[in-house]
């Protein structure tokens, strides 16, 4: 595994930590690798409301500031019950509930492999 791919990898354990942290709920990790011209990974969580979402996604920008990652694109609407936090490598998504079940990546993505937090 080349360096890039090892730094990736400690970003979305971040990732995990921050979210687990925060209470997230249900943290999946897919591995789209050659999969996806879009990104790496997905990350993705459900929080128990607008303000959880919300919290949710300061506390991945502060986590990741804190490992360098400061190239981020966020985009959050209030009341969308949806944030994407936009690493390139990775993309983290945050949803209510009714959203996660209504857009389903899990099952859109179904041929990606789920990464188990403990192999990081």
């Amino acid at each position: 595994m080349d360096e890039k791919a090892k730094n990736t990898l400690k970003v979305i354990k971040e990732c995990y930590e921050a979210l687990d942290d925060k209470k997230a709920i249900d943290i999946t990790i897919l591995k789209l690798g050659e999969k996806s011209s879009i990104t790496d990974f997905f990350v993705i969580a459900t929080g128990t409301s607008e303000p959880h979402i919300n919290a949710l996604r300061k506390e991945l920008e502060k986590r990741l500031h804190d490992v360098n990652v400061d190239d981020l694109k966020i985009d959050y609407q209030p009341e969308s019950g949806w944030a994407v936090v936009d690493g390139f490598d990775f993309m983290v998504h945050l949803f209510v509930n009714e959203k996660r079940e209504l857009y389903g990546l899990e099952s859109l993505w179904k041929d990606a492999e789920e990464i188990n937090i403990d192999s990081l």
